[in-house]
């Protein structure tokens, strides 16, 4: 019996911000393969969504395992390593999201500056929800 994937518990905030500015997002399910399937401007790109690090989430749980690599399981070590396009990114985060997807970039003091819309996102989603 096939179970459904477990997706993270932040996928869903993610998703909604992503399609909150423009993007397009397909949820993936096969083995290894990352969560979203991502377009933006004629880009497409590939996010596998993770847990933040710290107290409450994003324990690495796969490193010390056979095949597995910090958070990713063995299978997703198998799928990325086979994969001729472009790399997918972990993402933990709304910001890193949208950073991923070339919404955002960084100041000289490390603050998400919002790209293409002349809007500042403070922790890169106050302004554009």
């Amino acid at each position: 019996m096939k179970y459904a994937k477990q997706r993270d518990a932040n996928e869903v905030e993610i998703v909604d911000a992503l399609r909150a500015v423009g993007c397009t997002v397909t949820r993936l399910g096969d083995a290894g393969v990352p969560d979203l399937l991502v377009g933006r401007d004629g880009r497409t790109y590939l996010l596998e969504v993770k847990m933040p690090m710290g107290p409450r989430g994003g324990v690495q749980r796969h490193g010390a395992k056979p095949g597995g690599r910090g958070d990713l399981t063995p299978a997703q070590v198998k799928w990325w390593d086979a994969w001729r396009g472009e790399r997918a990114h972990v993402v933990r985060s709304v910001a890193e999201a949208l950073f991923a997807v070339g919404m955002c970039s960084h100041d000289s003091d490390g603050r998400h500056v919002f790209v293409g819309h002349d809007r500042q996102c403070v922790n890169c989603l106050a302004e554009v929800r």
